[in-house]
């Protein structure tokens, strides 16, 4: 798996696994699921499952991990899986927005990982991209490269906000694109929705009770676990809820069995990164 510059000048994954199929959840052999106890919620949990084929049932990998979402909880967001059927999404659920401090709640692909070095990961199975000064992640919604990671030195900017990923610092030595809204980085991707959130990320937390702008954070040592972990061949899948929610679909869905409730939140403050979420 490599990545191109694709056209205009963005970055692309170059993958013959890259497109997600209708019925994402029957092709996934690999799941993260993270639960929060409610839609305002910082503090959740974490657990990865395998399955040796798409017919068998789900089996944890791994101990739970603690993670912390967006600042202000959840929001419905816009990934693989049609969120606008009452039964799915109710009435009072929030719905994620450029700039509301909240992680998007739904099913997402997992796109390009990404860290300050030269060399990934050692184990690594995902595409790579190094962040050179130049990489940033445009938030500005009138910009034609929205939700999109960008080298400056190969385009003309049109934008007036972004977050230049380098000067993050610590929180971004490793992650991995979330496939909200367009951002997936891959070729047969839906164009973003303007206005809808971007630049959504798992990367490393600042601490375990602080939020973030808009994406979900751990341990450093956790995050390097998991991106070993995720397979592409697998069409490992991220599902972000709420466990009351996850709870409602786990039949619906076909989900992993809810293991025991996400704890409540702390009072959090935002931790560094994700400045467009």
């Amino acid at each position: 798996m490599r990545l191109v510059l694709g056209s205009a000048g963005t970055l692309a994954v170059s993958s013959p696994a890259a497109a997600v199929e209708p019925g994402a959840f029957m092709q996934s052999t690999q799941m993260i699921v993270v639960t929060t106890s409610d839609w305002n919620a910082v503090e959740g949990r974490l657990q990865r499952y395998e399955r040796g084929t798409p017919h068998e049932i789900w089996r944890p990998a791994g101990e739970p991990i603690a993670i912390v979402v967006g600042k202000n909880g959840m929001g419905w967001g816009i990934g693989v899986i049609a969120t606008d059927d009452p039964e799915v999404r109710l009435a009072s659920d929030p719905v994620k927005k450029e700039g509301d401090g909240r992680s998007p709640a739904g099913v997402f692909v997992l796109g390009t990982a990404f860290g300050d070095t030269s060399q990934p990961l050692p184990g690594l199975k995902t595409a790579y991209l190094h962040l050179t000064p130049s990489i940033e992640c445009v938030d500005d919604s009138s910009s034609r490269y929205y939700n999109h990671l960008v080298d400056r030195s190969t385009v003309v900017p049109d934008w007036n906000s972004s977050e230049h990923m380098r000067s993050v610092g610590e929180a971004y030595r490793w992650g991995i694109v979330v496939g909200h809204n367009g951002g997936d980085m891959m070729a047969h991707a839906n164009p973003p929705v303007p206005g809808s959130g971007s630049c959504v990320f798992l990367h490393i937390w600042g601490s375990s009770t602080r939020g973030t702008a808009g994406c979900t954070a751990m341990p450093q040592n956790q995050l390097e676990t998991l991106l070993t972990w995720i397979d592409p061949t697998h069409k490992p899948l991220l599902v972000q809820l709420p466990a009351p929610g996850y709870a409602r679909l786990t039949r619906r869905w076909g989900l992993p069995p809810a293991g025991r409730a996400a704890p409540r939140s702390s009072p959090a403050l935002t931790c560094r990164g994700g400045i467009g979420l």
